[in-house]
């Protein structure tokens, strides 16, 4: 028997419960959430807790507590999805059908794309603020570090989150320097792109802050394998200005590689290249060959900042244009590529870096330079956002 909705759901994320909120809220009454998890995590307090600035427990919720009244929560895992007939099939054989199709169901995190690092997580000063049960670990090991050198790593390719991988690393130079011992400690911050952000006038600021803490920047350059008895990784040039080199480690703060999941990479909605994201018009985000199907967050197509800022903009648009292809109206929400990334530059600064498609800047903050670390941005990054998140944003109010 397969089992059916009017508007089907795959993820109960960020972008899952956002759209399932709104889509309640103007009056569709069939909305059915597939998602096997009985937890809800709001991931970017997690640098924080790997900074030692908040507590993994703040981070997590049930997922009932969150799950939209009057939406249908399918506890379950999605496994495929056949869009010629408009179904899904689950883990343990269910299928649901669906007149129209979201889906969201988050990123992979694809540890296994760099050599030796699945052997040592959690262990010998190597640890990840992309796992909830990691980010602690970091601190623990970040704490306790008092001399030798420190690595701090992002991959090439999208990756949810993109500031992560460089906020560690302040945060960690700025508690070393409080407790006396950033000297004694050779920091090294390892990054794919030409230079630490895409905006010109926002890496400027964040070249000072690296010069500042004398945080040694390799650029056009990723680690592609950990040797754990060594206390060392293997860096590889991805582009002219790399470098192909090894470097000692105590502490090691890894992010691995990131795509769509397995089953959406073998799926008819995949683009077919490396990723395999979910094919979707950028501005609509419908699919490009299914119009039934829709998808935001980190498993679509669409070029932006994987952040949960962008799917505050695109969750809007997605119902706006679900709304509208159910009732046989033209389409006419459109994202602009707005995303936010809010780079923590010290224990009490932060930079807000709100940017579209092309990269004009979008400050929503009047009067602050949105090129510079400011205090008050600190405050809504650990406060405010936070709080926006559980109380308005999951509930289809902001």
């Amino acid at each position: 028997m397969t089992e059916h909705h009017k508007i089907l759901i795959i993820g109960g994320g960020t972008a899952g419960i956002t759209v399932a909120a709104r889509l309640l809220r103007k009056g569709h009454r069939d909305v059915a959430v597939i998602e096997p998890s009985n937890v809800h995590y709001y991931q970017p307090l997690w640098t924080l807790v790997g900074g030692g600035q908040a507590k993994a427990s703040t981070t997590e919720r049930t997922e009932s507590s969150v799950m939209p009244d009057g939406a249908t929560w399918i506890r379950n895992a999605a496994s495929a999805v056949a869009p010629d007939t408009n179904t899904v099939t689950c883990e343990d054989g269910a299928t649901y059908s669906y007149d129209a199709l979201v889906v969201c169901p988050g990123i992979q995190l694809d540890w296994d794309r760099i050599d030796g690092v699945t052997d040592t997580l959690g262990r010998d000063g190597v640890s990840s603020n992309y796992r909830f049960d990691l980010a602690p670990r970091t601190w623990e090991f970040i704490k306790n570090l008092r001399s030798g050198t420190a690595v701090f790593t992002m991959p090439s390719g999208p990756i949810k989150c993109a500031g992560a991988p460089q906020k560690i690393a302040y945060l960690a130079s700025d508690y070393w320097r409080k407790q006396g011992v950033l000297d004694k400690i050779d920091v090294h911050l390892v990054v794919p792109t030409p230079r630490i952000f895409g905006i010109p006038a926002i890496a400027d600021n964040l070249d000072k802050v690296i010069a500042d803490y004398g945080i040694h920047l390799h650029t056009a350059t990723e680690v592609t394998s950990i040797d754990a008895a060594g206390h060392k990784v293997t860096l590889s040039a991805l582009a002219e200005g790399g470098e192909d080199d090894t470097l000692p480690y105590d502490v090691l703060h890894v992010v691995p590689h990131q795509s769509a999941p397995d089953w959406i990479k073998a799926s008819p909605l995949s683009t077919g290249e490396a990723g395999g994201y979910v094919e979707i018009d950028k501005h609509t985000m419908q699919h490009v060959r299914y119009p039934n199907v829709f998808a935001l967050g980190d498993a679509g197509s669409s070029p932006n900042s994987k952040t949960g800022a962008a799917i505050r903009k695109q969750a809007p648009v997605v119902v706006e244009n679900i709304d509208a292809f159910l009732a046989g109206r033209p389409l006419t929400g459109s994202y602009d590529g707005y995303a936010s990334c809010p780079i923590v530059t010290s224990s009490h600064d932060m930079l807000l870096a709100e940017f579209d498609y092309d990269f004009n800047l979008k400050p929503s903050v009047p009067l602050l330079d949105p090129t510079k670390p400011h205090r008050s941005y600190w405050y809504m990054k650990k406060y405010g956002l936070p709080a926006m998140y559980w109380n308005l944003m999951l509930k289809g109010l902001a």
